[in-house]
């Protein structure tokens, strides 16, 4: 069984550093994208703090649909380049937000959010699988250590995705 022990961390990539040991342990072996998505989420909110959302948009050919996440309900369906999360998926650039209101088309999907981070996820062949998306509700919650720290999680997710 998997278990989230509180830790206290002296620098930023210590904590990440252990998250990505953490996710790769948790996903080990396991390549059902649904299952993954949704351990994921819930190891990402649950150990890092001041998170509202953390979740996965997928793309389905044509918008970003909501997938496995953990926070309140979301937005289901964004279109590429609309907020930031159409923004990444469309660029393909990771988004670093640290106050959403000065996010020209900003989504709210939830008020409370004031801080976001956005990584695309794309497959091996090139192909766009979605983007992973993490919200706080405090401005400037996330910096360049986020993004490295994000970068290298996803980096762990995307190497069990088939096709």
């Amino acid at each position: 069984m998997f278990e989230l022990k509180p830790q206290h961390y002296g620098r930023k990539q210590e904590h990440y550093d252990d998250l990505v040991s953490q996710a790769r342990a948790l996903l080990d072996g396991e390549h059902n994208l649904v299952a993954n998505a949704a351990n994921f989420s819930a190891l990402v909110y649950h150990s890092l703090a001041e998170l509202n959302w953390a979740g996965f948009y997928l793309y389905d050919g044509t918008e970003l649909v909501v997938g496995p996440f953990q926070g309140k309900p979301a937005c289901i369906r964004i279109a590429l380049g609309r907020g930031v999360c159409g923004t990444a998926a469309q660029t393909r650039e990771i988004q670093l937000v640290r106050d959403v209101n000065a996010f020209d088309g900003h989504i709210a999907c939830d008020a409370a959010s004031q801080s976001e981070i956005v990584v695309p996820l794309v497959k091996a062949d090139g192909s766009l699988l979605g983007v992973w998306d993490v919200d706080s509700p405090r401005i400037d919650r996330f910096d360049e250590g986020d993004c490295a720290g994000m970068q290298a999680l996803c980096a762990v997710f995307m190497e069990t995705v088939r096709g």
